[in-house]
């Protein structure tokens, strides 16, 4: 009963040996880079612009009040076309867009104002 005893205890020992010297590095999570233009954007004022499976909403930061909606289309991998109304001004524009970077969208209107977006993360 005795040898009984000290086996069953040397394997615990062991055991917990082998716990405690194991160490647990876990591996380090790749987060996707977003791709195209999917996404929320924000310009120089703080406005939010939405690209979502075609539709296209600029909000306030304030009061998430909508400010244009419309939709988007994918010119290439690297020029997105925008038609808008303005809800504020009840005028419809078209704005095209070129995708600098996978974080920065240059845009000009059709009546030649350029701006500017970044993605929000």
């Amino acid at each position: 009963m005795n040898l009984h005893r000290i086996i069953a205890v040397g394997a615990l020992a062991g055991l917990l040996a082998a716990c405690q010297s194991a160490s647990y590095s876990p591996r380090p999570m790749a987060v996707p880079q977003p791709q195209g233009i999917e996404g929320q954007w924000t310009d120089p004022n703080g406005i939010i612009s939405s690209f979502y499976n075609g539709r296209f909403e600029t909000r306030t930061t304030d009061t998430n009040s909508l400010l244009a909606e419309g939709t988007y289309t994918q010119v290439s991998s690297q020029v997105v076309e925008i038609e808008l109304t303005s809800l504020l001004r009840q005028t419809q524009s078209r704005v095209n867009c070129a995708l600098a970077s996978q974080s920065q969208l240059n845009c000009t209107s059709s009546s030649g104002s350029q701006f500017t977006l970044v993605r929000r993360i």
